[in-house]
């Protein structure tokens, strides 16, 4: 028998049908018990667009209101609100796999992707990054940085008073509170400012080139396919989809500047007795054979991103809902009265020794840390082999798990039913237990083993900072409707619009 032309389009159409019916009903039916929104039982590209619409953290916490605390966000992709889910996902441990939701963090250059400490998927590559560095993000290493952050302060205040208080011009503090933490890991890395608080601007594009980079990577976290096509592949060569490069050239160049001075020049460039990071990574570096070539890149670039904009969400957190919420200020400038008179603060800023254990200051960093996390997507684990039981639902082999900061962190029945809102309070509870529950159920800096390695030094500058700003001005929030937030990958918030004027000691 022989086939007609006409047949043979005829018959490729309905093979491709079959398919695509069989590959729908089979994605669909696996994890057909989880509710979820309509099309992310389907395909990533719903989820990718949440993102796009840059308000993927709303979307995200609505969708946990509508369907409970376990939704399902794609086709092979779950998401927990419960924290109490957190030491199961999240252990101690090796635990659950990383999805291939972090390949799509990764810098990707012409010689391929880079992993780092937070993206590699690989444990024995995640030990081998981690374990040379972890000390120096200790608490105990980090606070021999205060020096760089007064220094940061000091310039930030210099030019608050040059542009601002002797103008009384209008202008949004969350710019300034940017350039500030920008400078801080700045010094805290290569010994050197940017230049952004003295110009007052992103002077070589790097705010902008992170925000980008944010911008590209965000979707492409929730869609790892076509991130492969378009981002890890010869198609991203061809079209120099190469997002990160304009950090990493900032990145490669503070490294070679260094690198050109003799080995035992490095710590004479920091301003600490211990050297910079800079200087450790590339002592490490070559002082360890076993570690690859490219590491000290890698670990500068996650200073350079994850540990400016990450602060930076927080301190603008705080700042704007303590000049917005003048019972939570006020509360906050009776606690540095009294802390004053106990001990008599350190002028112009306070040491951290005498602000880290103020129980207020504590609730209301807290609450900060709480209500806007800097990474408002799910962090992604992979179900082992034969699946896993959490909260008394079994998860299939293979699925993708996460838990979402913004979401986890307005959990009610852990943080009461006011959990979208500011209440620094919450934290001061006398139930120990709650409390306990209630600090330990936050998803902001991560947990387990793969915890952010960073958080010291944003607590560092954090409480640091307010104290200094607070006690050294007063500030007028002109208008608060005009905050806003947006997210990508990152979070970011815009509109703190203030007068300032110094305070009189």
């Amino acid at each position: 028998m022989t086939l007609s032309l006409p047949s043979i389009p005829a018959g490729a159409l309905l093979i491709l049908s079959v398919y695509t019916a069989y590959y729908f009903l089979s994605t669909y039916w696996r994890l057909r018990d989880f509710p979820g929104p309509f099309w992310a039982k389907f395909t990533d590209f719903e989820r990718m667009f949440w993102v796009k619409t840059m308000r993927g953290h709303e979307i995200h916490w609505n969708a946990h209101e509508k369907y409970g605390e376990v939704v399902r966000v794609g086709p092979n992709t779950i998401s927990l609100a419960d924290p109490a889910a957190i030491p199961t996902l999240y252990p101690m441990r090796p635990g659950f796999p990383k999805s291939k939701f972090y390949r799509g963090i990764m810098p990707y250059t012409k010689g391929g992707a880079m992993p780092a400490v937070f993206t590699t998927q690989d444990e024995n590559q995640h030990r081998t990054l981690k374990t040379p560095v972890a000390s120096l993000y200790l608490l105990s290493n980090v606070i021999q940085f205060e020096p760089f952050v007064d220094e940061e302060i000091s310039v930030l205040f210099e030019q608050l008073d040059k542009r601002f208080v002797t103008t009384q011009n209008t202008f949004d503090l969350a710019d300034w509170i940017q350039y500030f933490a920008y400078e801080v890991m700045g010094t805290m890395t290569f010994s050197r400012r940017y230049g952004f608080l003295e110009q007052g601007k992103d002077v070589n594009g790097l705010l902008r080139a992170v925000w980008d980079f944010m911008l590209a990577v965000g979707p492409m976290t929730q869609f790892p396919t076509l991130d492969r096509i378009l981002y890890k592949s010869f198609v991203a060569d061809i079209l120099r989809n190469y997002v990160a490069v304009p950090i990493l050239r900032i990145v490669a160049q503070h490294v070679e500047d260094r690198q050109k001075q003799s080995y035992h020049d490095y710590e004479k460039d920091a301003r600490i007795p211990h050297g910079d990071f800079l200087s450790h990574f590339l002592q490490i570096q070559d002082t360890n054979p076993t570690i690859p070539d490219w590491s000290c890149k890698v670990w500068t670039f996650s200073n350079v991103i994850a540990g400016s904009d990450s602060t930076t969400a927080v301190m603008r957190a705080l700042i704007y809902n303590l000049l917005a919420h003048p019972e939570s200020l006020n509360k906050l400038m009776e606690e540095f009265s009294d802390a004053d008179k106990k001990s008599q603060l350190t002028r112009p800023y306070p040491k951290w020794n005498e602000v880290k254990d103020l129980p207020y200051l504590d609730a209301c960093v807290n609450e900060a840390v709480r209500l806007h996390p800097p990474f408002i997507l799910p962090l992604e684990r992979v179900a082992p082999k034969g699946g896993v039981m959490i909260g008394g639902r079994h998860y299939p082999e293979g699925t993708c798990i996460g838990m979402n900061a913004y979401v986890v962190n307005r959990h009610r029945p852990t943080f009461g039913d006011d959990a979208d809102s500011w209440r620094p309070e919450r934290f001061l509870t006398e139930d120990l237990a709650l409390k306990k529950r209630r600090e330990n159920g936050m998803m902001t800096f991560g947990h387990g083993r793969r915890v952010c390695l960073g958080k010291y030094i944003a607590y560092l500058e954090i409480k640091k900072i307010t104290p200094a700003l607070l006690l050294n001005y007063e500030i007028e929030l002109l208008d608060p409707k005009s905050y806003f937030v947006e997210s990508s990958y990152f979070f970011r918030q815009q509109g703190i619009n203030v007068k300032i004027r110094r305070r009189d000691f």
